[in-house]
Parts: C-alpha cells; sequence; structure tokens
C-alpha cells in the first residue's frame, strides 16, 4: 500500500511497482488516517498489505502516527518510511513505533524494489551509511529522557543473554553493516549470519535489526 500526499509520487512508485510481476500495488492513501482505515478495510476483506511504504510528513495524520496505529492492531505489517531529505527528523520516532526502516524517495528503483522484498522477508530496511547517523542523533535525545536509565538497564540485561559470537554480530549490525558484510568479516555463511540475527532478536525481543540496532544504542553497547 502507499501512503503519500503527493498524487505524482504515488503515481510513480505505482507504476514502477506494479510493473513487477511479484509485486502489486492494493490500496493508495493521501494522509495517516485514510491509510490507517485503508488497512482496516483490507484487513476486514481479507486482503491486507504486506508492506505499506509510508510518507512521513502528510496532512490529517502524519506518517508516525498513522504507523503506530498500524502496527498496534496489524502487527504482521510491515512499514517502509519515506523521506525526503536524508534523514528525517521523525524517522527515529517512526522506527520506535515499530516501522521497519526508511529510504529517501529519491532512491533508486531497484533500491525501493529490493527493500519491499526484504521487508517483506521480515528483514528491515536502513541504508548502513545511515545508520549511525540516525542513531547518533537521535540516541542521545532518548537517554536523557526520565525512562532513559531504567530502559537501559532493562537492554544490558537482554544484551547479557547473548553469546560471544551474536554480541559480536550485534556490534557489526550497530556499525551499519549489512549480512553480506557481516560474512566478510566473520568469515562464515550468509546462512549463519542469517540464524545468528534471528536468536538476536529473540533474545532482546526486537521486531527486526533497526530495533536490535536501537537496543544496542540505549544500552550503551556503541559509546
Amino acid at each position: 500500500m502507499l501512503a503519500d500526499d503527493q498524487n505524482l509520487v504515488r503515481s510513480g512508485l505505482s507504476m514502477l511497482i506494479n510493473s513487477q510481476p511479484d509485486l502489486q500495488v492494493v490500496a493508495e492513501a493521501s494522509e495517516g488516517a485514510q491509510a490507517v482505515a485503508e488497512v482496516e478495510r483490507l484487513s476486514v476483506e481479507g486482503a491486507e498489505p504486506n508492506v505499506v511504504l509510508m510518507d512521513v510528513r502528510m496532512p490529517v495524520m502524519d506518517g508516525i502516527e498513522a504507523t503506530g496505529r498500524i502496527i498496534r492492531s496489524h502487527p504482521e505489517v510491515r512499514i517502509i518510511m519515506l523521506t525526503t531529505f536524508d534523514i528525517d527528523d521523525y524517522v527515529y520516532a517512526a522506527v520506535q513505533q515499530g516501522a521497519s526502516g526508511f529510504l529517501l524517495k529519491d532512491a533508486p528503483p531497484e533500491q525501493l524494489l529490493g527493500a519491499i522484498r526484504t521487508v517483506y522477508r521480515g528483514d528491515a530496511v536502513i541504508a548502513p551509511s545511515a545508520t549511525k547517523r540516525l542513531l547518533e542523533r537521535f540516541i542521545p535525545a532518548a537517554d536523557t529522557a526520565p525512562s532513559g536509565a531504567a530502559s537501559a538497564g532493562l537492554h544490558q540485561e537482554k544484551i547479557s543473554s547473548l553469546t560471544a559470537r551474536e554480541h559480536e554480530l550485534l556490534l557489526l549490525m550497530a556499525q551499519g553493516l549489512s549480512n553480506s558484510e557481516i560474512t566478510e568479516t566473520l568469515f562464515v555463511s550468509e546462512a549463519t549470519v542469517k540464524t545468528h540475527i534471528t536468536h538476536i532478536l529473540a533474545k532482546l525481543g526486537a521486531r527486526d535489526r533497526v530495533q536490535a540496532v536501537i537496543i544496542a544504542y540505549e544500552a550503551g553497547l556503541m559509546a
């Protein structure tokens, strides 16, 4: 499903996505409240979208609030935030709401299509080059919140349950390395990396690798 207040953006995305044999746009929304309503409608009809491309800034209800509402009611729906200028001030909040990552609207078509497929498979999409910038910009603000110390303690307890290898892999994820780059760094197969990530997510109680990386930063692992 596409959620964006610009008709031309939705039209362009729709043409690109529908040109793929394995992808189909099932609905569109021009603002957040409509996006929430469309997911509900499609769910009742048994045609719930697997992935939602959600613009951050929209009228009536922004993409952050819409993301939170959709994820709370339909946690199986994956949401990719679309931002217009590098790292949007609101993207971190959206990830906390359960979004599976973000993409720039001017990303190459193949990157967008790959992101949709990646998120559908259960992984998260966040540009490796932007991972550290995103987290370093917003984690300090989260640390100063009243609940920051309590959250850090809880996260540290979860991280302590990781094996040495899982801990090492989490650090590499937090540095923004992709699965293939981790494979090359640790000299293991990609299947092994994926297995480790599955175990890490389960132990941390994280929805995907983006949330796992946030937990690592909030726990002070990357300080």
